[in-house]
């Protein structure tokens, strides 16, 4: 296993555009996962989201995960990058315009008119070789 610098970790966020944000239930009971859609911009992630628990969560800008990875089956390796900080309701007009323009495009079907951003506290990523998995495990 390796550690990736921040400036990897960043690299791999900004290739890729599909993750899962994690945070507390509305009643701070229960950890949730959600697969999202999302953009990495000026250093954040931000993704497209309704009404309900993701932006209830920014609303009280809540302590969240976020998570990405990816696996090569050829190399037998696989990298992931955890986003750890707080949520937050993308509210300026100007910064959501130019995200508009930017195609944050949701996972799930909808108009999603609410963005949202990660403001990361801590970035940290490792890439491990997977090659002491047996060939059967990869399909």
């Amino acid at each position: 296993m390796v550690e990736l610098s921040t400036v990897e970790c960043q690299d791999l966020l900004g290739r890729n555009h599909f993750g899962r944000l994690g945070f507390m239930d509305q009643v701070g009971v229960m950890p949730m996962i959600i697969p999202v859609n999302y953009l990495f911009h000026d250093g954040k992630v931000v993704f497209r989201t309704d009404p309900g628990s993701k932006l209830n969560a920014a609303l009280h800008e809540a302590g969240v995960a976020f998570e990405v990875d990816g696996i090569d089956e050829a190399q037998k390796t696989g990298w992931s990058v955890v986003v750890r900080g707080h949520v937050e309701a993308v509210t300026d007009p100007v910064e959501r315009d130019e995200l508009a323009k930017a195609s944050v495009e949701a996972w799930a079907p909808g108009e999603k008119p609410h963005y949202v951003r990660v403001n990361p506290r801590l970035v940290t990523g490792r890439r491990l070789s997977l090659e002491h998995l047996p060939s059967h495990w990869w399909g």
